[in-house]
């Protein structure tokens, strides 16, 4: 935090003596316009453990459209205090929507299957509990980046004919996902989440799920990603044109893996765009 003088101090403190009134006023207008946050709502339960999500609400009025955030990076998903992440998305609730911050069971401990199975039950939590957000389940988008944006693929593109319709995204956006884990499964000190059966990388790869069934999806990534080569979004863009799939694909110019600066504003720009054009009426 940032450190006062003494003379600030004290003039904060003479304001508060002479004009409780009118600060109190203004403080109660500030909190009014911070979205609410709504900690640690739990969407399911592993191994004696709860799995949780935060919500986001907007300040301004709801569009009703819910979006799931994809905490997870190499499949790690990590908490953070609300108040530390949502700087990152300000952008997002100031265009009235809600935001859901999915947390999955965290590698080393689980593996890239295991956080698929729980970012589906989040999305089915969601669906289910929607409207208890002032959120229409038929107006679910889903994203994130890396490992993020893997997930985000898989609850997206595998839709099972069993599930129920408050189960299916309406829209999804990967930033730098990695879609084929069939090349990449295997021992990896630096992404133990791949560490498993080999016969279930076909189980957890979005490539192999795409059909003409799927949501409007967008994929951005960069052209100077050496973790994640651009060929992956590439790659099932096309399947996903060839299945008359509504896609987009945006490549950033020099951006590597995990955009920063103008390619960071870029891509969030793109991402609204995306949601705002296939979430909102």
């Amino acid at each position: 935090m940032k450190s006062y003088r003494s003379f600030l101090a004290l003039g904060i403190l003479f304001s508060l003596l002479i004009a409780p009134t009118t600060l109190a006023k203004t403080s109660t207008q500030e909190e009014a316009k911070k979205p609410n946050v709504i900690p640690d709502v739990v969407y399911g339960h592993k191994h004696g453990m709860a799995l949780t999500l935060d919500v986001l609400q907007p300040s301004v009025p709801g569009n009703k459209a819910g979006l799931l955030f994809m905490m997870s990076g190499g499949w790690i998903s990590k908490w953070f205090p609300p108040a530390f992440i949502l700087p990152q998305f300000t952008e997002v609730l100031s265009r009235g929507f809600t935001v859901f911050l999915v947390r999955h069971g965290s590698s080393p401990i689980f593996k890239v299957p295991d956080a698929v199975q729980d970012v589906r039950q989040a999305v089915k939590f969601v669906g289910e509990h929607a409207s208890d957000y002032g959120v229409d389940p038929a107006r679910l988008g889903v994203y994130g980046g890396s490992a993020g944006g893997h997930l985000s693929l898989m609850v997206g593109l595998d839709y099972r004919p069993g599930d129920s319709k408050k189960n299916r995204i309406a829209a999804i956006v990967a930033h730098f996902p990695p879609v084929d884990l069939r090349q990449i499964v295997g021992q990896s000190k630096r992404f133990p989440a791949l560490d498993f059966n080999p016969e279930l990388a076909k189980t957890v790869s979005p490539i192999l799920f795409v059909s003409d069934d799927d949501p409007p999806t967008l994929l951005i990534h960069g052209d100077a990603d050496t973790l994640v080569p651009i060929s992956n979004s590439k790659d099932i863009h096309k399947l996903l044109e060839d299945a008359n799939v509504v896609t987009s694909f945006i490549s950033l110019a020099g951006a590597g893996h995990g955009f920063r600066g103008a390619a960071r504003d870029e891509a969030q720009k793109a991402t609204i765009a995306w949601f705002e054009a296939h979430l909102l009426d």
